[in-house]
């Protein structure tokens, strides 16, 4: 499946600053946050500050996650009449299953009740992704197989997750990631919805988004690691995604990653590029969206897609070659390549 490329053409969000892509992709683009005080309180004695989505019933948990990714599912829907669900592979990116505080016990269960929501029913290799922040990228991986080896015309990527649960903001506070009063070098949390369609590249005449290369690796050295960090794995995710996109770092134009306040993963991010870059720049844009939405966790990969797609058709992007990459807390690491095609087809 090496370097097969994949247009983005559809794009749905729920996120604190936004119910859907142009407004939430608009408040990222001037900088607005929807930092509050949560219902969460650190040790401290300090309320937890977040970003909540602000949906018109005060649901909770599995209730909250299935009403924001079904929000994100009918905007992509809406958006592209074509798409027949029962013919459309839906690849639904959730935490990690080791996560503490966790609040999907079943994830076969979780999809099934998401169709319910939706009342749809999608194509039968549908799957459900638990990685975390890489899980979108591993999920291009398999839309790749699956419009290559099943001919399907849509493949929907579809992610939701939450931090704001009591267990989980615990145990990152007790691990000192979190942002409180008595920490200033961690991540404020947040949650969201999103989804994304994804098909292959045709020859059209209308603008493109379109993933060509992708990268894995593992970093040893990950955040509760004692090792000394060498970002082997970030750099290892690096080079894959160029070379599967068969290009060299020299035609990218900025970079677009999930970092969301640590030192650890903005100092790993430096070296990894660092190590690979050989290029003589006056600047290199860094973009991170979570400074205004926070952790959404799997989520943020498909909001980082989504302000590329957006920034590129309202013409304020920095170029039209973007670097897009993903960490999670275990090691995992994942690497994409985006392209901006202003004419349709895959032009190299």
């Amino acid at each position: 499946m090496r370097g097969y490329p994949l247009a983005i053409t559809g794009t749905g969000l729920v996120t604190g600053v936004g119910l859907d892509a142009p407004s939430s992709c608009a408040a990222i683009r001037c900088a607005i946050d929807n930092f509050q005080e949560t219902r969460f309180m650190d040790n401290g004695g300090e309320w937890i500050m977040g970003c909540e989505v602000p949906l018109e019933q005060p649901w909770r948990g599995k209730t909250k996650l299935i009403k924001m990714a079904a929000a994100a599912i009918r905007k992509c829907l809406e958006g592209n009449t074509q798409i027949d669900p029962k013919e459309t592979p839906m690849l639904l990116c959730l935490s990690e299953k080791e996560r503490k505080g966790r609040v999907i016990d079943n994830d076969k269960q979780f999809f099934l009740d998401l169709q319910d929501e939706l009342e749809l029913e999608f194509h039968k290799q549908s799957q459900v992704i638990a990685d975390g922040h890489v899980a979108v990228a591993i999920a291009f991986k398999h839309a790749r197989a699956l419009v290559q080896q099943l001919k399907v015309k849509h493949v929907l990527i579809v992610a939701t997750d939450s931090l704001l649960v009591g267990e989980t903001l615990a145990n990152y506070e007790e691990n000192e990631r979190l942002l409180t009063s008595n920490n200033s070098n961690g991540f404020i949390p947040g949650e969201a919805g999103a989804a994304l369609v994804v098909e292959p590249v045709y020859d059209k005449q209308e603008h493109q988004l379109v993933c060509v290369g992708l990268g894995f690796g593992i970093e040893e050295a990950h955040i509760y690691s004692e090792e000394p960090l060498r970002a082997d794995g970030l750099t290892l995710a690096l080079k894959e995604s160029l070379v599967d996109a068969n290009c060299g770092e020299s035609v990218l134009d900025y970079k677009i990653t999930d970092i969301s306040g640590e030192q650890y993963y903005f100092k790993e991010a430096s070296l990894a590029f660092s190590r690979i870059d050989r290029t003589k720049r006056t600047e290199f844009d860094i973009w991170h969206p979570a400074d205004c939405i926070g952790d959404v966790g799997s989520a943020l990969a498909v909001v980082m897609l989504a302000v590329i797609k957006l920034a590129c058709e309202k013409q304020y992007s920095k170029g039209s070659k973007v670097l897009a990459h993903l960490g999670n807390d275990d090691g995992k690491r994942s690497a994409m390549i985006l392209h901006w095609y202003k004419k349709g087809g895959h032009n190299g």
